[in-house]
């Protein structure tokens, strides 16, 4: 979609558009409201000021639409499709990294109660894992702020992708 097709459809497709990169209806809503814009730039500044900051409810609730670290979703829609791509990365293929990237998932989330997320995209099997590793060393309190800021670091980027 272009930025002037965004900026020109009404609100409930534009808001549907946005979807697939963070389900957050207060972030969309602010975004989406905030229309017209001049630039993508534009767009990704007020995406990143909706963003600041997450709260622990809103992050559980995007949270709840992102596969775990290594397994790719197998659905048919846009935000499937983002996730497939941001993880092309995860090599399948090392069952060494693999099978700790598996382990490190179910510790981190015995630890937190839900999925493991980092913006996987420009990163390899073994940086995720290297992150996983030192971020099984926080304590929930220490977590919360990185969750929230790979969260947006992953929806800019899934924007970026969408009005390019």
């Amino acid at each position: 979609m272009r930025l002037e097709e965004f900026n020109a459809v009404d609100r409930d497709a534009a808001i549907a558009a946005l979807r697939p990169c963070l389900d957050i209806p207060r972030w969309l809503d602010e975004l989406v409201d905030a229309r017209p814009y001049g630039s993508v730039d534009e767009v990704v500044a007020w995406a990143e000021a909706a963003a600041a900051p997450f709260t622990a409810g809103e992050v559980g609730g995007a949270l709840a639409q992102h596969p775990r670290i290594g397994e790719r979703p197998a659905g048919e829609g846009a935000e499937a499709a983002m996730s497939r791509a941001e993880q092309a990365g995860v090599d399948p293929a090392d069952a060494e990294v693999a099978a700790a990237l598996a382990a490190g998932n179910r510790a981190y989330e015995e630890q937190f109660g839900r999925v493991f997320l980092i913006r996987a995209a420009g990163r390899s099997s073994r940086e995720i894992l290297a992150a996983l590793t030192e971020r099984l060393g926080h304590t929930p309190a220490e977590e919360e702020p990185v969750v929230a800021d790979q969260l947006r670091q992953i929806a800019v980027l899934r924007l970026k992708g969408l009005l390019a």
